[in-house]
């Protein structure tokens, strides 16, 4: 976003992080903190709508005025007391970083939950700059904050501000660099109790000045709470004999008159919440709220227990549709530019007289199967992502974890989960990395292992083709009912596996009980479409695709070898196919099925591909696109309905993919839980192929 005439300019990535000033820029989830960041620094930080999207530092350089200053965009957060991973990263970064003035972000519409944030920084730094965003859209609802009012109350600078249209960025800019010029000036300070005061008043004394690089008073008050976070960094050397003294003797009074640790803790935010309500009740004025009557009136809809879930699935059947139906066109135009490009790199080989191996290895082989991978995953996320990140954008995914937080707590996980798995039907390597929005690193850990249980994209082509190819009658509007009855089915399948082993797993190796979380419900907001597919496109599309392609090579150049190498007259994959092949009957498979499962780990979309190759006795991946030629190839071959079945059981619950198994390790750092995440999904996908097999030869 550029602002000709105006005194500031955005930096770029490529100038050096060296500057005249450094200020953190803080606040809530979704009062647009990000959107200023990105609008003064030119970086393009994700805004998601639910509370812990950003949940690490990002930095970034605006020049004002001549002077370049160094923006650090801290992880949104509702408190600094470090009682999740958002306020401790937020917290570590204004004591240890000791950034020269803090600019606090806060949403106009909901500015009295805001205030708590403005007061706590204010007891940690001497510069602070509330930024009052969001004017538009409280305007629309009806209040109006009086903003000079606010600055009385506060005795420090106050700015209003629309960041989305860039209104208001200027003084923003201009009151900051007056702040950094001017010598600090005090201003309001939070008081608590008089008990608590007193002896925050003889401790703050005794201490005296520059022991650590906050504010005494904040010190001492998280010494008297014995907060655990805190006293990790402070060592008693380091503190006078006579403070320590004193400081246990405070400690002992104020446990003898009732007042514990964990109850100062409770006196001193409810001191804060009592700040907050009379100084928003000092500026706050409402008047009449349309916006907010058409809120609660989408909210009955999209929350209530009539329509909630059954508007959610309609959702998520709605965008699987599109996205299903969209990616066929261009997902054939892709394979066919993809495969011409490989037969023409082919005759070039021939031509200039390479040997048959190098076009063997590195076009049939590498190359064929990266064509494969790219055709078939690229348009689908394509397509499914931006999707997602519209509804993310317009305010709806918090509404599904609201919808789904019971069941998830009954299964002791955390609500903030159902967004995790919804994100897995378009990757789950996607689905994976966006665990880090839930706090507690059990309930984290348990959404990374159980991800993979929904069908991702690369699934969904194989389960269409299997449930038209054997399970539809012949009659067309019969047959299209059917198939998304069936379909749907094994996707409430896979989400009921989720339900399972997430409860399996906090009963047996991740025991605990479920977390409480504050989930914030924006308001709904008209999605910036455009910044939408773009940031989707690169941010999720690219990044996954480019995972998948550095596994999907070195695998073609495996399948390659195994299907052009013979052993006795037989190849190298007919051998391996029949090695496994009394080990998968058990599972109402054959070895060539269970084999393609095993060399289709880079992409789920290349086992169908393998099947056929196999079945061929071809050298190099083959396609065969009429299902009724497919489908006399596999009863050729032996499939049976109950084979289609088991076949559709373990894509679903089988390992997950070489890109999501690359995303959970790190994302766990750990070896142990990433080789658990493959082994846990394969035993119960192979425990269910079981079952089924069993039951089909005992009824006959």
């Amino acid at each position: 976003m550029g602002h000709e005439g105006t005194g500031y300019e955005m930096m770029r990535e490529d100038k050096p992080l060296q500057a005249d000033h450094v200020v953190a820029l803080a606040g809530n989830p979704n009062v647009g903190k990000s959107t200023v960041f990105n609008a003064l620094t030119g970086m393009h930080q994700h805004t998601g709508n639910w509370a812990g999207k950003t949940v690490s530092n990002a930095m970034g350089i605006t020049e004002y005025g001549g002077k370049r200053i160094v923006l650090a965009d801290l992880p949104g957060t509702y408190s600094l007391r470090a009682d999740s991973a958002e306020e401790e990263a937020a917290r570590d970064y204004l004591c240890s970083a000791n950034p020269e003035a803090v600019v606090v972000v806060c949403d106009a519409c909901c500015l009295e939950r805001n205030l708590n944030l403005v007061l706590q920084t204010m007891e940690l730094s001497d510069r602070v700059l509330v930024c009052v965003n969001l004017l538009d859209e409280a305007e629309k609802r009806g209040i109006s904050v009086d903003l000079d009012a606010l600055e009385q109350e506060l005795q420090t600078p106050v700015v209003g501000m629309t960041a989305r249209s860039g209104k208001g960025l200027d003084a923003l800019m201009e009151r900051l660099q007056a702040l950094l010029d001017e010598q600090p000036a005090p201003h309001f300070q939070p008081f608590y109790e008089e008990t608590i005061e007193a002896q925050l008043e003889i401790l703050t004394r005794l201490l005296g000045e520059d022991k650590f690089n906050v504010p005494t008073r904040w010190a001492v008050l998280r010494f008297l709470e014995q907060e655990e976070s805190f006293l990790r960094n402070v060592s008693a050397d380091d503190l006078p004999e006579r403070f320590l003294v004193k400081l246990n003797e405070s400690i002992e009074l104020l446990e003898n008159e009732g007042m514990t640790s964990e109850k100062l803790q409770d006196s001193v935010i409810s001191s804060l919440v009592m700040h907050a309500e009379r100084i928003a009740g000092n500026v706050i004025t409402y008047q009449k709220n349309c916006t907010d009557a058409r809120d609660r009136a989408l909210d009955r809809i999209f929350m209530g227990r009539k329509f909630g879930i059954p508007v959610m699935l309609l959702l998520l059947a709605g965008i699987l549709w599109l996205t299903m139906i969209g990616a066929n066109y261009p997902s054939s135009l892709l394979s066919e530019f993809l495969f011409f490009v490989g037969d023409a790199a082919s005759s070039g080989l021939a031509k200039i007289g390479a040997p048959a191996w190098v076009d063997g290895l590195f076009i049939q082989g590498m190359y064929r199967t990266l064509a494969w991978v790219v055709s078939v995953m690229l348009p689908p996320m394509a397509i499914f992502f931006p999707l997602f990140t519209l509804l993310e954008d317009a305010g709806y995914l918090p509404r599904v974890a609201f919808n789904l937080d019971r069941s998830f707590r009954k299964c002791g996980a955390c609500g903030k989960q159902a967004l995790t798995m919804c994100m897995g039907f378009g990757c789950n390597a996607a689905g994976v990395t966006g665990c880090r929005i839930i706090d507690s690193p059990r309930e984290r850990l348990i959404a990374i292992l159980t991800n993979c249980f929904v069908p991702c994209n690369g699934r969904f082509p194989m389960l269409i083709s299997l449930i038209t190819m054997f399970f539809v009658t012949g009659v067309a509007v019969v047959d299209s009912l059917l198939s998304a009855l069936i379909l749907l089915g094994v996707i409430l399948f896979g989400v009921g596996t989720t339900f399972f082993a997430s409860k399996l797993l906090s009963k047996t190796l991740l025991k605990g009980i479920p977390s409480s979380f504050t989930l914030e419900l924006p308001p709904y907001r008209r999605p910036q479409i455009g910044k939408v597919i773009v940031r989707s496109i690169l941010d999720r599309t690219i990044f996954v695709l480019g995972r998948a392609c550095i596994v999907a090579a070195p695998t073609g150049i495996l399948i390659w070898l195994l299907a052009n190498i013979s052993v006795a007259d037989q190849s190298l994959l007919a051998l391996c196919a029949g090695f496994l092949d009394p080990f998968a009957q058990w599972f109402g498979m054959d070895g060539t099925i269970l084999l393609a499962f095993i060399l289709g780990f880079p992409a789920n979309e290349i086992v169908i591909p393998i099947i056929i190759m196999s079945y061929l006795s071809q050298g190099s991946l083959t396609e065969i696109t009429e299902l009724s030629t497919l489908h006399s190839l596999f009863v050729e071959n032996g499939w049976t309905p109950v084979t289609a079945l088991c076949v559709m059981l373990f894509s679903l619950l089988h390992f997950p993919c070489s890109t999501t198994v690359l995303t959970i390790f790190k994302e766990t750092k750990s070896v142990k839980w990433t080789l658990f995440s493959a082994a846990m999904p394969t035993m119960i996908g192979l425990i269910m192929c079981f079952l089924v097999n069993a039951a089909s030869m005992l009824w006959g």
